[in-house]
């Protein structure tokens, strides 16, 4: 999204242009162009603009964005990085910022004070706009908080800091700040570098407990209608997105479909909400040490089950009866026998059809999500006739019956499909709706139920049917997310808890719901305040420091008051609740009498039903009606009954008073009717006689018997029960069992593991929830103990769930609406009262209060032992942990007084200057790094330095000694030459004197040798040359008619030794073997070679059809069968094509369900499919992507989209660069543009590369040793400039591997990238060793074309190096210490703790991948020696066959080639090469076949056609294995 220098390619760092426009009081150009790094920091842009522009730079200077065209402004801060918000434009402002887009940046004065001036004219910008932390403001007022938040909402930042607080205001509008790529830019940034997010939040949270090794968890807090679901689905998804990295392990998913699940079941429509919580959920993700999620855990609290059959008429019920109504099928509306919403009464609240679209789509994305979790078609179709029938439960109607004594259910149709969708006989349904028995003494009496008992037990049924279908989803997502870690106590586990309470509510009716879930909100009230208030300012008076106290409003009376033993009125409530005389006015009256003189209870006139309570909110009315009742809602024993003598197995598990049990019974009740189920078989058997097993149960289930259906209804009941709780893993196995066929279409997928199927698993979940499931006791037929009230059930779990919660660190998220009204992006309206709705938020919630204890107080504490191990660089040697020495070592740095205090047992620091001690610390530390390897350096230097002196000592005494012995040497040779002249002198003169003596005294002629003389003479001189020269001669005719005289036998006169024949493919392969013990001793020799070989695999590849593989397997199969085996080729044949067939599928299969399917772009992008968990905004076209919808997203620059705007993409990816030709550099340049078509390798490290395979492959400690430092300077000059002059060989092998790792070292973005150096280190960090390939080898799919081949070439020679292991001592291990701070490295260099922290786990991923290429690299060089095994198996049956060819054709043209002058051996091979190129088809002569392998059927041909046949089987035999060498 940035504009490259024209004409220019980017050396160490790509180079971008911002437009920036003054607005100055003084003239300048009206846009100012500068080109800055990428990295370029706000200070640094105004600097060079101020520059450019002449300005005095004295002044100061503000740099603002516009976002909006309209004049929305926003100051940077001079730490931001204005090219990261170039990134967040749309794609036409990113390359050009023209004024008209609305998107470009503005220069302004600034006041000496800080403020920003106005500028000739322009719109003022307050300097509120600068402040992304309240606790930055200089005055601190409600309407200065007021003031800075509406600005900001203004300005579209929904999200404001209060220290580490964040404040989220709900604009009732989707704005497009969600997307992935702002999971990447928050990623692993401390909290206030960026603006304010709520990924911030989860970031920091979640590095947070990787680095402390302590639990987290998130508590969202506001009213009902702030956006509180809203936070928690993105901090999931933020959640997830950190723990996937691209590599999402199946618990993720499932997370991210547990969501839309309870809220579709769990939320619905209020007054002041469209998709409001009626329960409180905590989701806790557990994580591995390393990050990795291992499973997760849903509690839900307090579900409002009266909303069921009541509610006010501006609301609806729950979200799931509308989405089935409307959403279902015609196919779904007769099996589930739906009708129009209108037409059922729980559903008639002014219900209209105006969002019918939109419920259909919410319909399809609840059928994906519920897929997600593990509800697959059969148990959905089960949980939609339970909801089915509790709306069938509201159309029951009662009337008198005709003799008076009793009440009449109807109407009949209704009574008839509730029968039928609950699976019970209706005359049992009729009698538990109007009849209830009372158990006495000795006996038990029927009574019939009043007209209002009647709707109250009808009521009580659907509303503990629906209570009870919402646990078993709850347990079963639970069982979905368990990891069979969370079992073993052993196994240490860390988490992150988000908590999504209840909304504050107040409406115009408050009744029971109201109660408690207010007392939820009073109780993490008090929690916050806890930790903000009490606990921080009680440490500081214990300390001792000085502290004025901040006051706040204590909500503990209100709490006392609803909670406290034993006049609490949740105690009195079910006091009263256990009386059979108490009424709703006599617990009215005894709230009044015991509490009459509470300040936080008012009571009301005598008349009216109700009662006050001063919440920390203000004052809320409850009416007292229906309060005991609603406080033991239990379903009758008779309602219970009933539904266990459901047929629905399904049903029956609702109701069952333990999941375990029940699980365990169905399993046991199950096996017995399956062996007698078998026993019966047993018996059908015996008594046919002849039949069987197979004819009497076929899978197909067409038994032949009669009634053999009622024995498998037992098999299908225990199926049905495992399907229920095991994710259809059973089902799956166990289907032939079942009376429906399984559909061709059908898709089901195991999503709970094999050794979590058991009821171990299933206790250990129930342990976990059993705080807010129903009690035992109310799903018992016949209870013996007092069930306990709902209030009790209440307080119990949230009491638990406040444990859990405080067992961690907590992250605040206050959550305010905008307005009441919900109007879109409308700030600050008002009520009929004119009070501000969002300042009385700010009221209640404390937030002045709360930014006042936040900006005065100390946000960084440590104890004195803390402060002296974490900086204990920075204090002196001979310090302790003494207060005097710390605050010596603050007033050194200079830290203002009010910054830091010192208190009995713990050091007090502002953030700003914890940070600024925290960076001095790693400048100090890198300061010492630097002096130790400069030590370290000098001391390598000093060792080699007096090694080359001692060397060079004993070298010039070893030359002396030398050149001493020479001297004596050379005068002994002088005179020995000198004595042997002479006496050579005195030989020749004898000689002379004997010479002429003998010419004197032979006066006659020479004697001359005879023949035989000279012929022994020759033969001598013969043999001698044949025996030095070893020349082979092979005794041959000297003329042809002595050739044919030979060949006809009439050769007298030879020794026998001319006759002998020698063909040419003989002497071919003499030759060829011959040539196969030549050595190769010249690298170019080599390096021809292997281009040959390369060339050749280029030859052989092409395009390959199995259809070919096929008819050369036939023919191969019908050369090689005999007679007596043609019969059985088809049977191969068929075989080797059904073995082909499934190879096929198999590769079918992989290909389109392996890895997602990625798109590469031209323009650099690498897109991938992406399911879309919450809504999100297309980057292109701006249009929403909706959830469960599928997407493009790119791995790189994190870009989505929608499918069909793929065209539209102009922008390249911003982490990648265009190929292009090697410039000038070749060191300290990036990949991309030292790569290209030509070379797709840096030519300079492929040249060094094949130096060290060819020389340095057997040397000792290769990448372990240094070579000399001037000759590394010397050759880095030299392959800088001109690589081709380069001449390796004149340098040490050390050398050349030093400019290697240089080579890395130098790169501006490793190999290996920044961007994916977390995800890498994440990778390594899984438990598994699978796993972490697999999830390495993603990562390295993401990495830029030219970096995966640079290090593809990089690892093929690292595992060369490892091969020959026990030559240079180079493991894998060492390699990987070696390259991994070369090829893998961190961004971040400022604190080098975490840096070398992360060595082991660099080393670990580099050592992964030379291993598993190492592992790989043997095994094909195995596969490739077994194949060339078989090739030249292969080639010397071809020349037996040519062989055999040419004897075959000399003796079918003897009678033409004894004609002919002149036919010798090249003649016989000429005719050879004729008969394989034109085989002789219609030539007379013997029709036997020439070899025992041909076929029967072929007798009819030509022996050459038949061995030609063969051949080219053979030949193609020979192309097949070397193509797939």
């Amino acid at each position: 999204g940035v504009v490259l220098k024209a004409g220019e390619r980017p050396r160490k760092k790509t180079t971008v242009f911002l437009q920036i426009y003054p607005r100055l009081p003084q003239d300048t150009a009206a846009c100012c162009t500068l080109q800055v790094s990428p990295r370029a920091t706000t200070a640094t842009v105004i600097q060079n603009a101020g520059a450019t522009l002449g300005l005095d730079m004295t002044r100061h200077y503000a740099l603002l964005e516009v976002r909006q065209d309209g004049g929305a402004e926003r100051m940077l801060r001079h730490s931001e990085i204005p090219v990261e918000r170039v990134l967040l434009w749309p794609p036409g402002a990113r390359n050009q910022h023209p004024q008209e887009e609305g998107y470009y940046f503005i220069l302004q004065a600034q006041g000496s004070g800080g403020d920003l001036g106005s500028g000739t004219g322009g719109s003022e910008v307050s300097s509120l706009e600068e402040y992304d932390d309240l606790c930055s403001l200089s005055t601190l007022t409600e309407d200065t908080i007021l003031a800075a938040l509406r600005q900001r909402f203004y300005k579209h930042n929904i999200y404001t800091y209060a220290s580490g607080i964040l404040v989220a205001i709900n604009p009732f509008k989707f704005l497009p700040i969600y997307n992935p790529k702002y999971v990447k830019m928050y990623n692993d940034q401390p909290l206030g570098k960026l603006s304010p997010h709520i990924f911030a939040v989860a970031d920091v949270a979640f590095h947070t407990m990787l680095k402390q090794q302590e639990n987290q968890c998130v508590v969202i807090s506001g009213e009902s209608g702030s956006g509180k679901t809203q936070s928690a689905n993105f901090l999931i998804h933020c959640l997830t997105a950190l723990s996937q990295k691209g590599y999402s392990s199946g618990v993720e998913r499932t997370i991210l479909g547990a969501g839309p699940v309870l809220e579709a079941f769990g939320n619905a429509k209020t007054a002041q909400n469209n998709h409001s919580s009626r329960f409180g959920k905590f989701i806790q993700v557990n994580y591995l040490e390393s990050g990795v999620v291992r499973g997760a855990v849903v509690e839900k609290y307090f579900l409002e089950k009266c909303r069921l059959v009541f509610r006010d008429r501006s609301e609806r019920n729950y979200h799931v009866f509308y989405y089935l109504l409307v959403g279902a099928s015609k196919e779904e509306q007769r099996e589930f026998s739906l009708l129009h919403p209108e037409d059922y009464a729980y559903l008639q609240q002014d219900f209209n059809l105006e969002d019918a679209e939109d419920l259909r789509c919410e319909f399809k994305r609840l059928h994906q999500a519920m897929e997600m979790v593990g509800f697959l078609v059969p148990t959905k179709k089960q949980i939609f006739s339970v909801l089915s029938a509790i709306l069938y439960l509201g159309n029951v109607t009662y009337s008198q019956s005709e003799d008076g004594q009793g009440l009449e259910a109807g109407p009949a149709d209704v009574l008839y499909t509730l029968s039928d969708l609950l699976e019970v006989k209706q005359e049992l349904l009729v009698e538990a709706l109007t009849k209830r028995k009372l158990m006495m003494a000795n006996n038990t009496v029927v009574l019939h139920y009043t007209l209002d008992e009647a709707v109250t037990a009808r009521d009580s049924m659907a509303k503990s049917l629906y209570s009870s279908l919402f646990d078993w989803i709850v347990l079963h997502i639970n069982h979905a997310l368990l990891n069979r870690r969370d079992m073993e106590e052993a196994v240490s586990c860390l988490s992150i808890g988000i908590l999504d309470i209840f909304g504050f509510e107040d409406f115009q009716t408050n009744s029971f719901e109201q109660f408690c879930i207010n007392y939820s909100i009073e109780k993490v009230h008090y929690y916050f305040h806890q930790h903000v208030f009490t606990l921080e300012q009680e440490e500081y008076q214990e300390e001792g420091i000085s502290w004025s106290p901040i006051d706040y409003k204590d909500n503990l009376g209100c709490i006392h008051l609803i909670s406290q033993k034993p006049t609490g009125l949740f105690h009195i409530l079910d006091e009263e609740s256990n009386l059979s005389q108490s009424t709703d006015n006599t617990l009215l009256e005894k709230f009044k009498q015991l509490h009459h003189d509470n300040p936080y209870f008012v009571p009301t006139t005598v008349m009216e039903p109700a009662f006050i309570i001063q919440h920390f909110t203000g004052t809320i009315k409850y009416q007292i009606k229906d309060f005991r009742e609603k406080n033991t809602d239990h379903m009758r024993p008779e309602i219970v009954s009933l539904l266990r003598s459901s047929q629905r197995a399904f049903m029956r598990q609702l109701i069952g008073s333990d999941p375990v049990a029940f699980f365990r019974w169905g399993i046991l009740r199950s096996t017995i009717h399956i062996i007698a189920v078998f026993k019966e078989a047993g018996r059908r058997r015996a008594a046919a006689g002849t039949l069987l097993f197979k004819d009497i149960y076929p899978l197909s289930l067409t038994c032949p018997i009669r009634g053999c259906e009622y024995f498998l209804k037992p098999l299908y009941s225990l199926v049905l029960v495992l399907h229920l709780w095991l994710g259809n893993t059973v089902y799956l196995h166990l289907s032939v069992f079942s009376p429906h066929r399984k559909t061709k279409g059908s898709k089901r997928k195991q999503l709970i593991p094999k050794n979590l199927m058991n009821s171990r698993s299933l206790k250990h979940i129930v342990g976990l929830t059993r705080h807010d499931l129903t009690p035992r006791s109310l799903l018992h037929p016949h209870p013996r103990n007092q069930p306990s009230s709902i209030s009790a059930q209440f307080q119990a779990s949230l009491n638990q769930l406040l444990e859990t919660v405080g067992r961690a660190e907590p992250f605040f998220i206050h959550c305010i609406r905008s307005n009441a009204e919900k109007n879109l992006y409308h700030f600050n309206a008002f009520t009929d009262v004119t009070v501000c709705v969002f300042l009385q938020q700010m009221r209640y919630t404390g937030m002045l209060e709360t930014v006042r204890i936040r900006k005065s107080g100390y946000n960084a504490k440590f104890t004195f032992k803390e402060f002296q191990e974490k900086f204990k660089v920075l204090l002196p040697k001979e310090a302790t942990s003494a207060p005097k020495d710390i605050a010596n070592l603050l007033q050194k740095m200079g830290l203002g007084q009010s910054t830091y205090q010192i208190g009995k047992t713990k050091v007090f620091l502002k953030e700003r200057e914890r940070q600024h001690l925290q960076d001095t610390l790693n400048k100090e530390v890198m300061r010492h790094i630097v002096i130790l390897q400069r030590w370290f350096r000098a001391c390598l230097i000093r060792r080699h330095f007096l090694c080359k002196k001692d060397a060079a000592i004993r070298i010039q005494r070893c030359w002396l000694a030398f050149r001493a012995d020479n001297r004596c040497l050379a005068a002994t040779v002088i005179q020995a030459a000198w004595r042997g002249s002479q006496e050579r002198t005195d030989y020749l003169r004898m000689r002379n004197s004997v010479k002429k003596m003998q010419c004197l005294s032979h006066s006659v002629s020479p004697l001359l040798p005879s023949s035989d003389q000279w012929y022994n003479l020759n033969h001598t001189s013969s043999l001698y040359l044949s025996k030095h020269t070893r020349i082979l001669t092979l005794p041959i005719a000297t003329s042809t008619s002595s050739l044919y005289t030979g060949r006809c036998g009439n050769n007298r006169e030879g020794r026998g030794n001319t006759t002998i024949r020698i063909s040419r493919a003989t002497r071919v392969s003499e030759q060829w073997n011959a040539s196969l013990e030549r050595e190769i001793t010249d690298t170019d020799e080599l390096r021809h070679l292997d281009e040959f070989l390369g060339n050749q695999v280029g030859y052989l590849s092409g395009t390959h059809l199995y259809k070919v593989l096929m008819t050369g397997y036939c023919n191969c199969v019908s050369s090689h069968a005999g007679a007596k085996q043609l019969t059985e080729v088809s049977l191969v044949v068929n075989l080797f094509q059904s073995i082909l067939d499934g190879f096929i599928r198999g590769e079918i299969k992989r290909e389109g369900f392996g890895l997602p399917v990625k798109l590469d772009s031209p323009l650099g992008h690498m897109f991938s499919t992406y399911q879309v968990n919450i809504r999100q905004s297309c980057d292109l076209c701006g249009f929403y992507i909706w959830v469960m919808e599928k997407a493009y997203m790119c791995s790189a620059c994190k870009l989505i989209c929608h499918k069909k705007c793929l065209s539209k993409i102009i922008t390249d990816c911003s982490t990648r660069c265009d190929d292009g030709e090697p410039g000038c550099l070749h060191f300290g340049v990036q990949v991309c543009v030292l790569t290209s078509k030509t070379y797709p390798i840096p030519m300079v490290l492929l040249m060094m590369l094949e130096h060290v395979e060819m020389n340095g492959l057997y040397t000792e400690g290769l990448y372990r040793k240094s070579g000399s430092a001037s000759h590394a300077r010397e050759l880095h000059q030299l392959l800088e400039i001109n690589p081709e002059t380069a001449t390796l060989e004149n340098y040490s092998i050390h050398t050349v591997t030093g400019l290697v790792k240089r080579w890395f070292r130098e790169l501006p973005d490793p190999l290996l990238t920044y961007r994916l150096y977390k995800d890498f280190l994440h990778a390594v960090e899984l438990p598994e060793q699978s796993e972490r390939l697999r999830a390495v080898y993603q990562k390295l799919d993401e990495l830029p074309s030219a970096n995966f081949k640079t290090l593809e070439r990089l690892v093929f020679h690292l595992v060369r190096v490892a091969k020959e292991e026990e030559h240079n001592r180079m493991s894998a291990n060492s390699l990987a210490i070696v390259f991994a701070p070369c090829i893998l490295r961190s961004q971040d260099t400022t604190d080098p703790f975490l840096v070398m922290k992360d060595v082991s786990k660099t080393t670990t991923c580099v050592e992964i991948l030379i291993s598993e290429q190492f592992r790989r690299y043997t095994e094909k060089m195995k596969d490739i020696t077994e194949l060339e095994y078989a090739e030249a198996l292969a080639v010397n049956q071809l020349k037996l066959k040519r062989q055999n060819t040419v004897r075959t054709v000399s003796l079918h043209r003897t009678p033409y080639c004894c004609h002919e002058v002149g036919s010798t051996e090249s003649s016989i091979m000429s005719l050879y090469a004729v008969a394989l190129r034109f085989p002789f088809t219609g030539t007379k002569g013997p029709k036997k076949p020439s070899s025992e392998l041909d076929a029967p059927h072929m007798d009819n041909l030509d022996p050459l056609d038949i061995d030609m046949e063969s051949e080219r089987n053979l030949i193609e035999r020979i192309k097949s294995i070397k193509q797939e060498k």
